[in-house]
């Protein structure tokens, strides 16, 4: 059996750490015995979650879109703790339910610049630190990277992206004893999650429209575990519910057919229309 990577004495930094699976995988860490760095946008939330770890915290309010910010928490923590060896590059946000069509450009925007170019400037302000202290990256895909995202393009598309981002991390990062994982995430009782599908009836049904066993719902702590034990394996992927497992190795053979089949079914189709006629709409984004 490989040997597991000792997360005592090491520091961790998360993103998107203030709530939800963020906060869970920060709290997790912290348990394992790392020194743990909280980032997210409010001061006064990453102070609170921090207070709330069972070792020792510090929170960072910054912006993953803004890339001197990221560059200088990175420098405070090396500052604060000498060195930086695990980051968690899992902030994110979602958008209410449109078709490319009618989603506003700058929700649209908005999406994959906090997804997917806000985990990339994460990561490559970190990655002196990991090279140089044998690290681990994580970054937060979800099934999205590999199911059609009808009503939420550019979310799946910045998933997308995280996955291919991450694979290839992993393989970069070997030579220098450092490495990477892709967590995919199906659906995480979060606020996120809430706000996207609880309170729009038309994401809702398409919610209803995947296999009963794939909809439910794991509580973030589920998800923090799983992150942080695929830290200490140097695991290539992270998947929770594990069930979603099986849909990715098949996912070669079952999207053609699937896209097929939701092409032609006219209930989806109905749903389609409706999100179809949200153009001018107010469409925020949800965290």
């Amino acid at each position: 059996m490989a040997q597991l990577f000792d997360l005592n004495g090491k520091v961790a930094m998360v993103t998107g750490g203030g709530r939800g699976i963020g906060f869970a995988t920060a709290e997790e860490l912290s348990r394992r015995g790392a020194r743990v760095v909280i980032v997210d946008l409010h001061a006064d939330a990453v102070e609170e979650a921090a207070a709330s770890m069972p070792g020792e915290a510090l929170g960072i309010a910054a912006d993953v879109t803004d890339r001197g910010a990221m560059q200088a928490a990175v420098a405070e923590i090396v500052e604060r703790f000498g060195g930086l060896d695990v980051v968690v590059a899992n902030a994110g946000i979602g958008s209410r339910g449109a078709t490319i069509r009618a989603m506003s450009g700058e929700a649209f925007d908005r999406v994959l610049d906090v997804n997917l170019n806000g985990v990339h400037r994460t990561v490559i302000a970190a990655l002196p630190e990991i090279v140089r202290r044998r690290g681990h990256v994580v970054v937060v895909a979800s099934v999205y990277a590999f199911v059609n995202g009808v009503g939420a393009a550019p979310y799946a598309m910045s998933k997308a992206g995280v996955e291919a981002f991450g694979r290839a991390l992993r393989v970069e990062l070997a030579q220098h004893g450092a490495g990477a994982s892709v967590a995919y995430f199906g659906f995480i009782d979060t606020a996120m999650v809430q706000q996207a599908i609880d309170t729009d009836p038309s994401a809702d049904r398409l919610l209803e429209s995947l296999p009963r066993p794939l909809r439910k719902r794991l509580q973030p702590a589920a998800a923090g575990k799983g992150i942080v034990d695929g830290i200490e394996k140097r695991a290539p992927r992270i998947i929770r519910p594990r069930r979603w497992a099986i849909y990715s190795v098949l996912r070669g053979v079952l999207n053609p057919a699937l896209d097929t089949y939701m092409t032609r079914d006219a209930g989806l189709q109905d749903i389609a229309r409706e999100l179809d006629t949200r153009g001018g709409e107010e469409q925020p984004t949800t965290a």
